[in-house]
Parts: C-alpha cells; structure tokens; sequence
C-alpha cells in the first residue's frame, strides 16, 4: 500500500482512518502500531522498519508530540522505504497521555499497540501480543520487562525502579491482582477497551492509568515476558527522577482517592479521629479531677478534629456508593457498545 498525500503532508482528516488489516490466527483484524515520537530522530525509522517486520500488513501510526529535530522527516523517509500504509500525525501539546490520545481519535482499529519510538521495546514480541486478544482472551496484553531480569538490569535509575514496585504493590493489594510490570510501555489493547477509556492523563503516567481502569471495570489483563533494551548511544531518555518521583506518590495519591475513597477518606477520618482523642485527654483529666475543664483550648481543638473525622468518614462512604453506581453505569454502557 501506499502513503496518502495527506498522510505525506501531515495532515489528517477530521474522520478516523480506519488502520489496514492483518490476517492473525486465521483472522482478519485491523491493527494500529502507536509510536508516540518526541525528539527520536536517531532511532524512529528503525523502530518503524522493526515492527514493520514483525507485522508487515499493520498501520504504523507516529505521533509527532513537538519534536525539534528531523523526527518528522525520518518517519516519513521510513514509510516510504517500506512502502506502506503510516500515518504520522501531530499533537502539540506536550505529553505522552496527549499524543496517544490523539492517535486514539484518529485512527480507527480492532487492536491497538503502544510502543516507545526508542527502540527499547523489540518488534519479535508484537504477535504475542496481539495474539491474546484476537481470539478473545484477553482485553489487554502488557509486556512484562521485569519477568526476564532485563529491565533492572538495564535500568540505572534506582529510584524509579523503587518507584515502580512501590505503586505495582499497591496496585496489586488494593484490586487483587498479580501482576508483575503495570508499567511498561508495550501493550496491546482492544478496541472496545479503547473506546470506553476516558484518557485523563497528560504525560508518563499513562501506562499507570490504563492498567488502572482495565482492573477498575474488570477487563481481562495478561502479560507477556518481553525483552528490554537499552537506548542506543546518543538517543536521550525523557524520564526525569525527580519529577517523575513526585509523579509517583501523586499517583499513589490519586490511586486510592478515585479507585478506593472509603478507605482514601476512611483513612483519614481515623487518623483525625485518634488525634481527637489524644487531645481530649487532658480534657478528660480535669473533668474527672477537678470537675471542671481547665485546658479549653484543648478541649475545642479536640472537639473539631472528631466532628472533622465523622464529615471525612461520611464524605468516604459517599463517594464511595457513587463510585460503585459508575461501575455499575459503565456496564450496561459496555454491553450496549458490544450489543448495540
């Protein structure tokens, strides 16, 4: 197949472009390959042509998140050496969770892969992934980069791989998951599970957020051992240790508040509620020896934290029967997309 002339241009029309199909399993189904792209000029045409390889018949669909190098020229050199269907697509606001938006809205497919334009993420593993959700088995296949030791041994920021197990334990206590890398930038989704996925998000958190609200409205979640490689030499990575620390205890934040806010608001309720208590205790003390209340300071502190514990507990239950009335809102909005 060929580039279109809007696709050489840049330009895109306001209706999705349905991705070309790829015959998998004995199946014929629509793949779109999303390499969101920013500043890869170095490595972007080789990670086209890999993948490219893997899946000869998918749409490669680059999205170029304001790159100020020869991003845009290489993608457009590779598409044209492989001589098929790309579609490079442009978003100008900065942010992974913003490019890959905009490839959603854009490009119309049965299965969805997201990769980095880096090539950290090998094309070898692509029917792997695919696999699982062309026969119906699974919404969404993760490539597990922690499962063959690679990644920590690649990773040289201590921090963030502290980081990654910090928020994949608390993810797996709180839905009851075994998962192993919630992470990883190499998925593959189904397009139902696209189509009902609010995208919130603006930057790295995304992969975090998608695993997220697949476990939240119980979508099927595999995952596959992937190999992970390190960036070529001269290839800049965009993570940043301590933004992306602080990234991450929000994340851990915002996880409990939207998904479990009884015990986000429970939480604090009964710390308030302790500390009511032990400010009381002087309070107490004079009542019961001297029958009258000297510390009044004390005893109007410790009356406001027990009425400030009883709002936050009533504030948590709440929110939380309204969480549960999404949850129940979104199924019958997914069996009516299934349906119709």
């Amino acid at each position: 197949m060929s580039i279109s002339p809007a696709t050489k241009q840049g330009v895109t029309s306001t209706r999705p472009i349905r991705a070309s199909s790829a015959s998998i399993g004995g199946r014929d189904v629509s793949v779109a390959i999303v390499l969101p792209a920013f500043n890869e000029e170095l490595t972007i045409a080789a990670t086209i042509l890999e993948f490219h390889r893997a899946l000869p018949d998918a749409s490669v669909v680059v999205v170029d998140n304001n790159s100020t190098d020869n991003t845009r020229g290489c993608t457009l050199d590779a598409f044209a050496e492989i001589n098929t269907r790309g579609v490079l697509l442009t978003e100008r606001r900065q942010g992974k969770g913003y490019a890959v938006r905009r490839a959603f809205r854009s490009v119309s497919a049965d299965v969805y892969v997201l990769a980095d334009a880096d090539l950290t993420y090998p094309g070898h593993h692509l029917l792997e992934l695919v696999g699982p959700i062309v026969t119906d088995e699974a919404d969404m296949v993760v490539g597990n980069r922690l499962a063959r030791g690679r990644y920590a041994a690649e990773n040289k920021r201590r921090l963030h791989g502290f980081g990654n197990r910090l928020i994949l334990a608390l993810v797996n206590r709180l839905f009851r998951a075994h998962l192993g890398d919630i992470m990883s930038g190499y998925r593959a989704v189904s397009g139902s599970f696209v189509a009902g996925y609010p995208m919130l998000v603006e930057g790295f958190e995304l992969e975090t957020d998608m695993t997220l609200h697949a476990l939240d409205k119980r979508f099927r979640v595999a995952e596959v051992p992937i190999e992970y490689r390190n960036r070529p030499v001269g290839s800049v990575s965009k993570l940043r240790t301590f933004e992306d620390g602080r990234h991450v205890l929000s994340t851990i934040i915002q996880l409990v508040r939207y998904y479990r806010p009884l015990l986000f608001f429970g939480t604090g309720g009964t710390i308030l509620g302790l500390a009511g208590l032990v400010t009381a205790i002087p309070v107490m003390s004079d009542w019961l020896s001297y029958r009258y209340i000297y510390h009044l300071p004390l005893a109007v502190l410790s009356t406001g934290l027990e009425i400030a514990a009883l709002l936050s507990f009533g504030i948590g239950l709440i929110l939380d029967s309204v969480v549960h009335m999404e949850r129940r809102a979104y199924e019958r909005d997914e069996l009516t997309r299934r349906w119709g």
